[in-house]
């Protein structure tokens, strides 16, 4: 097989989708490994250790695409290279559909076979390939919310764990998950008041357990959500619906409602966001005021920490993508699926058709 990892050409991506013992792994299976120059120069990985772990270094971005039958990449394709893929290839990557109508339509049309990181899941229910970004994404989301509380950012002017004699800021997690049990680690260990809010009242047990006493675990309803946005300084949306668009949890009315110079950094913006008014934003340029609110929605926010992302990262996908070239070398991609849940599971799109029931269900309901 050959595989395809080509830079990286979203806004402040410094991601790469390979390591160079991941490319050693694949060249001593047989497969052909196509990197493009620099691809790796964000993160910290210069071209002369993929040439050394038996990369062809491809200069062109287009003849990566051109040649490769398997693409394998961090985010979603955009611009130029949605006229790059070709029918038939099997591109590997986030592709958040669910947020996205026009990269939906495109990869469609041109008949990919998709298979998403986001949706992959393991023997155990779990999301192995979106775990570690939503890891670094909820312990981002913190750092970058309590700069943006600063003054000079157009926050409230608050120190996230106040000093002694003036109380902390108050912070508000919507969804207990990967990402708000990280967020709610590093806001705690900052010294703010945390609220974590999820309808999984399991996993609310959990945290009561392992949380510090500066974590309170809320049963996430309406007008719970109401209480806690209206007390809050900073408000982190970390709701996820695998593959689905994430439901709206503050609206516009609730939004006039909340403190003025308040932040909400809101992770899930990349699937359509919990909150009303969110929108996608750059690293360049990553917030918005609306209402007094600032909004921060940039949507690869781990791109900004590329060494560290990257590694993370491709240490969850190396095993998938070697298994993955192995697989095709030798059968289709039906054969593939059927026989093992977790690739089954990645597949959104196939033959110009959806695969995958959340996404398909929000494609219908958006036509």
């Amino acid at each position: 097989m050959i595989i395809g990892v080509p830079r990286e050409i979203k806004s402040d991506e410094y991601r790469v989708a390979m390591l160079p013992v991941t490319v050693d792994m694949l060249t001593d299976a047989g497969h052909t490994v196509l990197v493009e120059k620099d691809a790796g120069v964000g993160s910290g990985y210069e071209n002369d250790a993929y040439t050394a772990a038996g990369a062809t270094l491809i200069a062109d971005h287009a003849e990566v695409f051109a040649k490769a039958d398997i693409i394998v990449k961090v985010k979603e394709p955009i611009g130029p290279e949605l006229s790059m893929m070709k029918r038939g290839q099997v591109v590997f990557t986030y592709f958040h559909f669910a947020a996205d109508r026009e990269l939906t339509d495109a990869c469609l049309k041109l008949g990919i076979t998709a298979l998403a990181y986001e949706t992959l899941t393991d023997a155990a229910g779990r999301l192995p390939l979106l775990t570690p970004m939503s890891e670094v994404a909820g312990r981002m989301s913190i750092q970058e919310g309590a700069k943006y509380l600063e003054k000079p950012m157009q926050g409230r002017g608050i120190l996230l764990g106040g000093v002694p004699g003036v109380e902390p800021a108050n912070v508000l997690i919507l969804g207990a998950g990967v990402v708000g049990t990280n967020a709610a680690k590093v806001a705690a260990g900052l010294g703010a008041n945390v609220t974590v809010m999820d309808v999984n009242l399991d996993r609310l047990r959990y945290l009561d357990d392992v949380m510090p006493a500066n974590v309170t675990e809320v049963y996430s309803d309406p007008h719970a959500v109401r209480e806690y946005a209206l007390q809050a300084d900073l408000v982190i949306g970390a709701v996820l619906i695998p593959g689905g668009r994430t439901p709206v949890l503050i609206k516009r009315d609730l939004l006039k409602a909340m403190k003025n110079g308040s932040v909400i950094v809101d992770v899930g913006v990349d699937q359509g966001g919990c909150v009303e008014s969110i929108k996608p934003t750059t690293h360049a340029e990553p917030t918005y005021i609306v209402d007094g609110v600032v909004h921060y929605g940039v949507t690869n926010m781990p791109g900004a920490v590329g060494r560290t992302s990257t590694q993370a990262l491709c240490h969850a996908t190396q095993p998938y993508v070697i298994k993955l070239a192995a697989a095709l070398k030798k059968e289709s991609i039906e054969s593939l699926c059927a026989r093992d849940k977790a690739f089954a599971s990645a597949l959104n799109m196939h033959e110009g058709k959806i695969t995958h029931e959340a996404v398909k269900a929000w494609y219908e309901g958006n036509a």
